[in-house]
């Protein structure tokens, strides 16, 4: 196959992947609205389902000796196990918090400022220095807060407290996980490590909710389809996709293609789910991907790339 033809498959690949992924949050958040589903159990059934899923991709068309070999060293079992807690369970439960007390768009765009929290903590730690590019992206962060949260009036919020407070841990969490996740990526593939992540967080949550305690009898065909697409395309597939656009595309381009994910979420809440979104919210989320396009096109951003969401 070509590059050209190379090139072609691997935008559908990014392209298709963010946008599934940023839709995903607002099925999460019809479901949750309309349908009353408990935000632990999909949680445990989206980690353990999905997670099922990736390491299946793996045996069938990658080197399926990985799915073993991450737990024959010790050390790297225990880094795996933490990840999946602290990492993958901690991302993916605030994150569909904030979306349960408040709306997919405001949670995307508040887990999106995760690369900004990697910034201060490489400087605090003096791993690196700050830069003029690294106060744009603060700036362009900040502003974009104060905007996205309060609609441009400081008398009050336009966003539940709890929907934001879940949002900024969520942040936090994808900033652990990004860094957390640089050992283990780069001994194994992304399929292994974040396949297994989902287990381990899904089986840790099992014993809150588990996933057979549930009405399904309550359940429609519609909320059922609902529930398909966020485990099936919003996670599994699009993560999938997004691993596979690396093969033919730069870390830079993926990145860069990946600012739909937000987008895809506001869009989607906005005109599907017909929220409320202001004026001065519209500039906030303008600034919020503006910021991650900033960091996208810098040449150095491929370091604080998160293997998934």
């Amino acid at each position: 196959m070509n590059k050209p033809t190379n090139r072609r498959k691997g935008l559908f690949f990014v392209i298709t992947g963010a946008i599934l992924w940023g839709v995903g949050g607002t099925v999460a958040q019809k479901l949750f609205q309309q349908y009353a589903i408990d935000v632990d159990w999909l949680v445990t059934t989206r980690l353990l389902i999905a997670g099922f899923l990736l390491l299946t991709v793996q045996f069938f068309l990658k080197e399926r000796s990985q799915i073993l070999g991450v737990w024959k060293n010790r050390r790297t079992a225990i880094q795996l196990i933490i990840f999946g807690l602290l990492g993958m369970l901690a991302v993916q439960y605030t994150y569909m918090a904030s979306i349960s007390h408040g709306n997919a768009a405001v949670a995307t765009l508040l887990q999106y400022l995760a690369p900004v929290m990697i910034i201060v903590y490489l400087i605090l730690r003096k791993q690196t220095v700050l830069t003029r590019q690294d106060l744009l992206t603060v700036s362009l962060a900040l502003v974009g807060c104060f905007f996205l949260l309060t609609n441009g009036s400081i008398s009050g919020l336009s966003v539940p407290t709890s929907a934001i407070i879940w949002g900024v841990l969520s942040g936090l969490a994808l900033a652990f996980y990004t860094l957390y996740a640089i050992p283990l990526l780069t001994q194994y593939d992304s399929l292994v490590v974040v396949g297994w992540a989902m287990i381990i967080g899904g089986f840790a949550l099992s014993f809150i909710h588990p996933p057979w305690q549930m009405d399904f009898t309550s359940l429609t065909l519609e909320s059922y389809l609902y529930l398909v697409f966020v485990i099936l395309f919003g996670t599994m597939i699009a993560f999938w996709f997004y691993i596979e656009s690396l093969q033919s595309l730069s870390p830079k381009e993926t990145s860069l293609l990946g600012s739909l994910e937000p987008l895809a979420a506001v869009v989607t809440t906005v005109i599907w789910l017909k929220e409320p979104f202001g004026f001065f919210q519209w500039i906030g989320t303008a600034c919020i991907i503006g910021m991650i396009l900033v960091l996208a096109l810098n040449k150095k951003s491929s370091s604080t790339k998160s293997p998934s969401q």
